[in-house]
This record gives structure tokens, sequence and C-alpha cells, in this order.
């Protein structure tokens, strides 16, 4: 597991014990006074908004974003690709560039110059060309 992922489960842990201590709480003074006709306390229900939007706040900041994040660097990678430069596909297959139409890329590998045609999404990596300039 990953040190987010420790670090989500945690604070999961967290805002659900924080969570029933205040359910507990919210319980137990409306029980200590049978004559109250009130079953919660009128600052019980901001309590619970914060935990939810804390909740909130923490997936999005340790899931949704870092995803987010991944996705835009792969796109730009992506679309970064030129002729000449050695790709790995997502089968695990290498070859050099040697045609790109829209979404996709013609590349040539082994020694026979084998040529075999990718979408543009089954790029996994891009090595890029050095030049000598």
């Amino acid at each position: 597991m990953k040190i987010k992922g420790k670090v989500l489960a945690i604070l999961t842990v967290v805002m659900c014990s924080l969570m029933s201590i205040v359910s507990f709480a919210s319980e137990a003074s409306s029980t200590s006074d049978p004559t109250k006709t009130t079953t919660t306390q009128p600052t019980t229900w901001w309590i619970w908004i914060l935990i939810y939007g804390g909740m909130i706040a923490l997936f999005y900041v340790f899931l949704i974003r870092p995803n987010k994040k991944k996705q835009k660097n792969e796109a730009n990678m992506r679309d970064s690709v030129i002729l000449g430069d050695e790709i790995t596909s997502i089968g695990g297959i290498v070859g050099r560039v040697v045609n790109i139409k829209d979404d996709e890329i013609t590349i040539e590998s082994s020694i026979d110059k084998t040529l075999v045609q990718f979408k543009k999404w089954a790029i996994r990596d891009v090595k890029k060309v050095e030049t000598d300039d």
C-alpha cells in the first residue's frame, strides 16, 4: 500500500471515529434529561457538515487531484510524440515511430523493420531522440 493510501485510511478511521463520538455525545445529552423534547443539540448539525466536508476534501486531495494530474501528464506525453521517438506500448512492444496520423501511430520494430500500428492511447512510455545540433 502506498503512503498516500495509508494516510487516507488513517484519516478515514479518524473521521469515522469523530462521527461516532458526535453521535454518542448527542444521544447522551438527549437522554440525560427526560423532560427535554429535543433529541439533538442545536450545534450538532454544523459538526456533521464539517466532518462530511472534511472527508470530501480529503478524498479530493488524496485521490481525485493526483489522478487528474497523472492523466494530464500522460496526455501531454502522448501528444508530444514525434517521428523517430522510441515508444513502448501498453503491451510491451518497443519500436521507433515512423508515421503519425491523428490518433494512430505506426512504429517500426525489430531488425526486419516490421510495421505495427497503434492508437495513441496505447503508448505507455516515450523515449525522446537525442539529436546532435
